[in-house]
């Protein structure tokens, strides 16, 4: 492997650990959407899937898992905007790993696109 594919696949793998514990901290803990938390931590289980193929450097996840965290992303992005606090503000971080995951994602699939 390149360097390169080295250093992509550690964003890659890095963001993606990253927003799974962003996303069980901010709903459990941190700001959760009821007083008594809710449910809305489950949202960290469909990334759960594509983290093994990420950690293992499979080609094909890459490339499904760049469309699953858009999902994120737009989230995000509505959160960022609808809430206020420290709930926007861990929006703000859920947008910023879910783009650095994304181009990761891309770049790794388009640079090992000839080795597989």
């Amino acid at each position: 492997m390149s360097p390169l594919t080295t250093r992509l696949q550690l964003g890659a793998s890095g963001s993606l650990i990253a927003l799974i514990l962003l996303c069980l901290v901010w709903e459990i803990w941190l700001a959760p959407l009821h007083q008594n938390g809710s449910l809305l931590f489950l949202k960290a289980l469909p990334l759960l899937l594509p983290l093994f193929g990420i950690l293992k450097g499979k080609r094909y996840t890459y490339q499904w898992a760049s469309m699953l965290i858009l999902l994120y992303f737009i989230e995000g992005v509505v959160r960022a905007w609808s809430d206020r606090g420290l709930a926007a503000q861990l929006a703000i971080v859920e947008i910023i790993l879910s783009v650095i995951f994304f181009l990761c994602a891309i770049f790794y699939a388009r640079h090992t696109r000839n080795l597989s």
